[in-house]
């Protein structure tokens, strides 16, 4: 049975519409839930301060929410807006729009959950110092963010730019390759740089006196888990930009498409074991701040071991794109 690409273009928006929303709405529900399962249990230790645990929550729930708002962003552009003059590989571009924004929106959401719910317990702790723990996870759950605003723009530019003068075989392919490395590499970045901003919370309600230390360190630490999610964008734009000559093989399209999965995939683990390592140097930090240069050293060399896993993702991705 044939169709016309009218409604091939339909059918392609309709489930990119449904992959952006399905898929955003895990983090952001995940790391909002988890804040409230927190807020409980300061709550239930401190009553009296209920009430500022309460609005803390509804903040951090917010930030948290705002994966998936990009994610509802996508899926409305998808589901109302008409493309002129649509082709082929206009039906790869809803589907990667989809998935792309979709997936990026898993990890910031999850990742945003952990240091609201961490500077709710630490209020019912060290109820003096609320605004120091507000501050310090709203600049943590921002940076979370960050992952997701990668997959929001490469979703934006994949609906927004003009692919009619390209090769259907093998755009179609690298179209896909892009989505999947935007998005897919937004997953680890947003889970790792959640883990830091959640132990810096902790340390600020057992130390207060060390928060300008351990905040310094929250951001180089989620500073170096943003670099595979970084990577991925990277290859997002050249699968989305470099001309691909027409090709009549199915190889050079599944080099592409090969590429974008690499990349993806390959960023998840790195950008979540170097948040471990960073909470951990985090969490020293706050227990004894004359040690902050030596731990600070021991971080960053334990990530960039870690990163490596990342950089050969990288590497084999560009061979997938410039060389096979």
């Amino acid at each position: 049975m044939s169709y016309e690409i009218q409604t091939w273009v339909r059918v392609a928006a309709y489930l990119g519409g449904g992959l952006a929303m399905g898929f955003g709405a895990i983090g952001a529900a995940i790391g909002e839930g988890h804040t409230a399962a927190q807020a409980n249990i300061a709550v239930s230790r401190s009553p009296k301060n209920s009430g500022d645990i309460f609005k803390s929550m509804l903040v951090g729930q917010a930030v948290a929410e705002s994966a998936s708002i990009f994610a509802l962003v996508i899926a409305m552009l998808l589901l109302f807006t008409n493309f002129a003059n649509p082709t082929y590989i206009t039906v790869a571009v809803m589907i990667s729009a989809g998935l792309c924004m979709g997936l990026g929106a898993i990890g910031s959401g999850v990742g945003s959950g952990y240091p609201a719910g961490a500077a709710c317990i630490g209020m019912s702790r060290q109820p003096g110092v609320a605004n120091k723990l507000t501050t310090n996870m709203l600049i943590g759950s921002a940076v979370c963010q960050t992952p997701a605003i990668f997959a929001l723009v490469t979703s934006f530019i994949l609906l927004f730019t003009n692919f009619s003068d390209r090769p259907v075989n093998p755009t179609w392919a690298a179209i896909l390759g892009a989505g999947l490395a935007s998005g897919l590499g937004a997953i680890g970045s947003g889970i790792g740089g959640g883990l830091v901003a959640e132990t810096s919370c902790e340390g600020i309600a057992r130390q207060p006196l060390c928060s300008q230390s351990v905040t310094n360190i929250m951001l180089l630490g989620q500073a170096v888990t943003q670099t595979t999610a970084i990577y991925g964008l990277l290859v997002s734009f050249i699968l989305m930009f470099k001309f691909m000559p027409a090709s009549d093989t199915i190889s050079s399209a599944m080099a592409l498409l090969a590429a974008g999965i690499c990349m993806g995939v390959g960023a998840i683990g790195p950008g979540i074991g170097e948040g471990v390592t960073a909470r951990s140097a985090v969490s020293a930090i706050s227990r004894n701040k004359d040690a902050t240069a030596s731990i600070t050293r021991v971080m960053l060399v334990g990530q960039a071991v870690a990163e490596s896993t990342g950089i050969y993702a990288l590497v084999i991705a560009l061979v997938l794109i410039f060389v096979v």
